[in-house]
């Protein structure tokens, strides 16, 4: 073989090979952009009482949002969302479960659905949920809220129309945020449609109290945020996408593998950017406050069983009287479902009359037994705290009258 020969073949191999290296390194370089995420592969062997699934071109995932505060070694899951990637009609459904229904936890009994969360982390969450509303979910997503911060900021803000009723609420919120992280973050200044950051945006997710709407409200509320986040990036070209991928992913702990992830987006994209709705269980009229002081939310688990399974696989929206449901509104153009194609809780929904034991205050019950599950009874001032930590003072009713934080702990010397 001539020197020249040996030469022309000598170059076709380190082309090659610097060809595979590139390939290498720009595979490296994607896998550790798009699958840079924290991976939970502990529940590949789990017993999750998860059904047969009922359509191949339907994935059902367990979406949790985490109130961790520091310090925590467990946390709850204060948003859950039934996350349904619907590749045959081109949509992503999200349905809310209320985190204070009263359901049965394996080796717990009956208590708050988002306790499963804290009794036994994703593991014992998903196989509560698929045992009580019969579904067939294998995986989940979780975040926690701090983390939504990061993110929501990533986005550059979001889009939120502030209700004038939500306005003093956020900013009390936002307020005791700032109290508990030691900072200071800028409140909300008007009502309206405008761009709120991280804080921000974390606080309107997590108002409840004082007229906007209780749980219900908040769990709306969520769903209006975790849209206006789906708005911001389908306005992303691909670039600033590959980049906010980059800055996204450390937040995000799924157990979703990287070869589950890569079909999942692309069946979702196919057909284009796929539709957003929300919707949530249980219906208006379908449930009642139970316990002590209404500290659960109870109702017919087959009946909701049925509302989510009719709409994840026969695309019937819950409450929706024709055959088939048009995303936003009817066939007309009309707007029947609200945002989303979902529910809109200006409100607080309306129920069934409340049991006679939801609120009561008779003398022979202990006012400690009356706070609510995570919070305390302070015997001394007479005063509550819930869970998130806000005081408050028990009514007659069963309703409560919340304080000014900030003042309140300043008043106690805090």
């Amino acid at each position: 073989m001539s020197f020249k020969r040996f030469q022309r073949r000598l170059v076709r191999v380190l082309s090659v090979l610097v060809a595979l290296s590139i390939v290498f390194c720009f595979g490296l370089y994607a896998y550790r952009t798009f699958f840079g995420y924290n991976y939970n592969s502990s529940l590949s062997e789990k017993d999750l009482a998860a059904g047969v699934q009922a359509d191949e071109n339907i994935t059902n995932l367990a979406l949790f949002g985490l109130d961790t505060r520091e310090g925590d070694t467990q946390s709850h899951s204060d948003c859950m969302m039934i996350v349904t990637v619907d590749n045959t009609r081109g949509k992503i459904k999200m349905t809310s479960l209320m985190r204070d229904s009263l359901v049965p936890v394996d080796g717990h009994g009956e208590t708050k659905l988002n306790e499963a969360y804290f009794y036994g982390g994703p593991e014992l969450a998903i196989r509560t949920i698929n045992q009580n509303f019969g579904t067939d979910i294998r995986d989940y997503i979780a975040v926690n809220f701090e983390q939504l911060v990061e993110i929501i900021d990533a986005l550059d803000g979001v889009e939120i129309d502030v209700k004038d009723y939500e306005l003093d609420e956020l900013n009390r919120v936002i307020r005791d945020y700032g109290i508990e992280q030691g900072k200071t973050f800028k409140s909300v200044e008007s009502t309206g449609l405008q761009t709120l950051d991280g804080v921000q945006a974390l606080c309107y997710g997590r108002i409840r109290k004082n007229g906007t709407g209780d749980d219900w409200g908040r769990v709306e509320r969520q769903s209006i945020v975790l849209n206006a986040m789906f708005t911001r990036v389908q306005e992303m070209n691909a670039s600033r996408l590959i980049g906010l991928m980059n800055k996204l992913t450390p937040y995000v702990t799924t157990s979703l593998s990287p070869a589950e992830i890569a079909p999942l987006i692309v069946g979702a994209v196919k057909n284009g950017a796929p539709a957003l709705e929300h919707t949530r269980v249980p219906l208006d009229g379908e449930w009642n406050y139970y316990g002590s002081s209404g500290q659960y939310i109870l109702y017919d688990l087959e009946t909701a069983a049925a509302h989510i399974h009719d709409y994840i696989y026969s695309d019937i929206f819950p409450g929706d009287t024709s055959s088939a449901h048009t995303p936003g509104g009817s066939e007309s153009g009309e707007d029947t479902q609200g945002p989303l194609g979902g529910v809109d809780y200006d409100e607080p929904p309306t129920g069934p009359a409340a049991p006679d034991d939801a609120g009561s205050t008779e003398p022979d019950v202990d006012p400690a037994s009356l706070a609510e599950e995570g919070g305390s009874y302070d015997p001394a001032t007479g005063d509550y705290q819930d869970a998130d930590g806000d005081y408050y003072k028990l009514n007659p009713d069963g309703s409560r009258t919340y304080y000014d934080q900030e003042a309140y702990r300043a008043a106690l010397g805090n």
